[in-house]
């Protein structure tokens, strides 16, 4: 079986601290010749210029494809239409469309009075432009504002048919959670090779439960007993890897071909994760790094 396909996020620094390691995540995992990197934006969009500034540098001096997110948070239509131009003038041509979280304290998304009410409304827009190949979100997991069984897979669809090219999944923890989606998906009319798993090596398991639980991602009993006798031996970490290498080698044997990893900025496990699925490095770009 060929390697797969990869993709990264990474997300801003807001430290000169974060601004090393985002550089020396950068640096590690460009040689995987990576499909696109994305960038994230902050929960209500306080990240917005650090986004911007650092897509810029990672296209102009990586020559990488970044894919910039992009929400519907606490910006009128106008001002978002903006940042999406001010992307386009920097060479950027994709763009990760979401509805986008909250601000801090704030318990659900209002819209801006100005704003685009939902990500299906701020992707007709951007598609409308011509200018970007569109990425959105995608819940293998019922989204916690879903309000029936299957509105994550009918809303996916509008999304599609508003102009999206491709969907990145929320992480999971078993590959039987992403083909029961794909499934659902396939059953509303959605090509499923469009639908792009979301990976998360896990370093240490008790943040990633907690954003687990936020975020609505099931988590089966197995995951917690076994992070918990890890973390007694001292081998979150080495478990982490093995679940992350184990859930991809399932999902390439039911079809998958891509993979986007969230490396929280952190590159060694998917660097490593992504060796063991056949990922090798470019060996030119390897020394550049």
């Amino acid at each position: 079986m060929s390697a797969p396909r990869v993709s990264f996020e990474f997300f801003p620094p807001q430290s000169l601290e974060a601004s090393f390691r985002l550089w020396e995540t950068v640096q590690a995992l460009a040689p995987l010749k990576p499909g696109f990197v994305s960038v994230t934006y902050g929960a209500g969009g306080t990240t917005r210029q650090l986004t911007h500034e650092a897509v810029e540098t990672i296209h102009t001096h990586y020559g990488l494809n970044v894919a910039a997110h992009l929400t519907c948070v606490a910006a009128s239509r106008d001002e978002t239409m903006e940042i999406a131009a001010a992307y386009a003038k920097a060479g950027v041509t994709e763009i990760v469309a979401l509805r986008g979280d909250p601000p801090k304290g704030q318990g659900q998304f209002t819209p801006h009075p100005d704003g685009f009410a939902n990500s299906c409304e701020l992707v007709a827009a951007l598609a409308e432009t011509g200018k970007f190949k569109l990425r959105v979100g995608a819940y293998p997991d019922p989204h916690p504002e879903a309000k029936a069984p299957g509105a994550d897979v009918r809303w996916l669809k509008r999304k599609f048919e508003a102009g999206a090219s491709s969907a990145i999944t929320q992480f999971f923890f078993e590959a039987d959670t992403f083909f029961r989606f794909r499934d659902e998906c396939e059953a509303e009319g959605i090509d499923g090779s469009k639908i792009i798993p979301g990976i998360l090596p896990i370093e240490k398991w008790g943040g990633v439960r907690r954003f687990a639980e936020r975020c609505g991602a099931h988590i089966p009993g197995w995951v917690d007993q076994a992070f918990e006798t890890a973390r007694r031996d001292g081998r979150e970490e080495m478990l982490g890897q093995a679940m992350a290498t184990e859930l991809c080698s399932q999902l390439m044997e039911g079809g998958v071909r891509d993979f986007h990893f969230y490396t929280l900025n952190k590159p060694h496990l998917t660097r490593d994760i992504c060796h063991a699925l056949g990922v090798q490095p470019d060996g030119h770009l390897e020394k550049v790094a």
